[in-house]
C-alpha cells in the first residue's frame, strides 16, 4: 500500500514540476474594436415615441471582428458619473458592421437635454450629449 501511494505521489510531484518549469505564458494582444458614433450629434433634440438612427463608423471594423453583434443604451451624466438604463436597451444583438440600428426614443423619458447613448460591442463609446423631449409641449 505504501509503495503504491509513493508512486503515486512521485507521479503528481513530477506533473507539478513540469507544470511549474514550463515557459512563461505570454500576454495575449486583445484586439478591442471601439467604433465611433456619429449619431445622434451634439444638441440634437429627440421627440418621445420617435424614430432615430443610431449610427457609427465601420471603415475601420477588424476581420476577426465582422461578426460581432453590438448593444445601445440611453444614459445621462450627472455628477460626472454615467447613468445607464441597462434594463430598456435601445438595441441589442445587431451585427456592428451594419453602421447603423432604428430606435425609438422612450415615450415616458424624462424630459432633459444630457442625454447620451452608449454602443457597446467590445468597448462602450458614448454619443455626445443630445435631449429627448415631449411628443407635445
Amino acid at each position: 500500500m505504501f509503495s503504491s501511494f509513493s508512486t503515486i505521489f512521485s507521479a503528481f510531484l513530477m506533473a507539478a514540476s513540469a507544470i511549474v518549469s514550463a515557459a512563461p505564458v505570454q500576454p495575449v494582444e486583445l484586439l478591442v474594436f471601439s467604433p465611433t458614433l456619429t449619431s445622434p450629434k451634439a444638441g440634437d433634440i429627440w421627440t418621445c415615441g420617435q424614430k432615430y438612427n443610431v449610427t457609427w463608423e465601420t471603415d475601420n471594423i477588424p476581420e476577426e471582428k465582422q461578426n460581432a453583434t453590438g448593444l445601445i443604451l440611453l444614459g445621462y451624466l450627472y455628477n460626472n458619473s454615467e447613468n445607464l438604463d441597462i434594463h430598456h436597451p435601445l438595441g441589442a444583438n445587431f451585427l456592428l458592421t451594419d453602421g447603423y440600428y432604428e430606435v425609438t426614443a422612450p415615450q415616458n423619458a424624462t424630459p432633459r437635454v444630457d442625454y447620451t447613448v452608449v454602443l457597446f460591442g467590445d468597448s462602450g463609446n458614448a454619443s455626445p450629449e443630445f435631449a429627448i423631449m415631449p411628443s407635445s409641449l
